[in-house]
């Protein structure tokens, strides 16, 4: 089995992403504390991501608009325009963040790019995409840059046709079980499981156990063996 194009995810399988939205989000519940519980708005936070992901897409963009629309809901409107403020502040701060790389990405993706073509898949805002690609000092290692609005099969098919020889030698490895593995795995791909701990709730899926291209690693440094393994049997 010849892989000819290795597919990454970015945020929490290249560098640190997810640990900011929860701390933001912790701030969130400190602000409208007087209004509403804390495990109460995060349910009420969440199913507005879940509607506004059609709508504004992934990204630290939609869950700003996400918390004003939830403050909104919470408080009947009577939301302070301060709190609003500080909102907007914390995505501003998110957005301006450096980026954090995870330990042995450097290293593993170098060695990918040594052998394979090697393509970036990622969705959510383009500026803030790019902007964390620049920060990370990765970009010169990867042959193509895809940011996709959703990472579904038809759009793993087509990443895959136009940067290899189609998703059945390509091999796509992430942090999301939804996004990064099913996904693929349902294009033709193969689909590898890369945990990182924190998980956003609207990424989850039942694990696709028994799947004969699914694969489960401990961290990204594990991957170049386990292509090796998969090129080799």
């Amino acid at each position: 089995m010849q892989l000819t194009t290795i597919g990454l995810d970015a945020d929490d399988t290249l560098w640190h992403n997810e640990r900011f939205f929860t701390l933001t989000q912790s701030r969130f519940a400190e602000l409208l504390a007087d209004h509403a519980e804390a495990e109460h708005l995060s349910e009420r936070l969440l199913a507005a991501e879940h509607r506004n992901v059609g709508r504004y897409g992934f990204g630290i963009k939609g869950f700003v608009l996400s918390m004003i629309e939830t403050a909104v809901e919470v408080t009947e409107g009577r939301v302070p325009g301060s709190v609003i403020g500080q909102i907007i502040a914390a995505g501003q701060e998110m957005l301006a963040h450096p980026i954090e790389l995870l330990d042995g990405v450097q290293a593993t993706v170098e060695a990918l790019a040594d052998k394979h073509r090697l393509v970036l898949i990622t969705k959510g805002d383009l500026l803030d995409q790019e902007r964390k690609l620049a920060q990370s000092g990765l970009g010169e290692l990867f042959d193509a840059v895809e940011i996709v609005s959703h990472k579904t099969p038809d759009a793993y098919a087509r990443v895959f046709a136009r940067h290899g020889d189609g998703a059945a030698h390509a091999l796509m490895a992430g942090n999301s079980m939804a996004s990064d593995v099913v996904a693929p795995l349902n294009a033709g791909a193969w689909g590898v499981f890369v945990p990182h701990g924190l998980e956003w709730a609207l990424e989850r899926a039942p694990t696709p156990e028994g799947h004969p291209r699914f694969r489960r690693i401990s961290t990204l440094a594990d991957l170049p063996a386990l292509i090796d393994d998969i090129e080799s049997s």
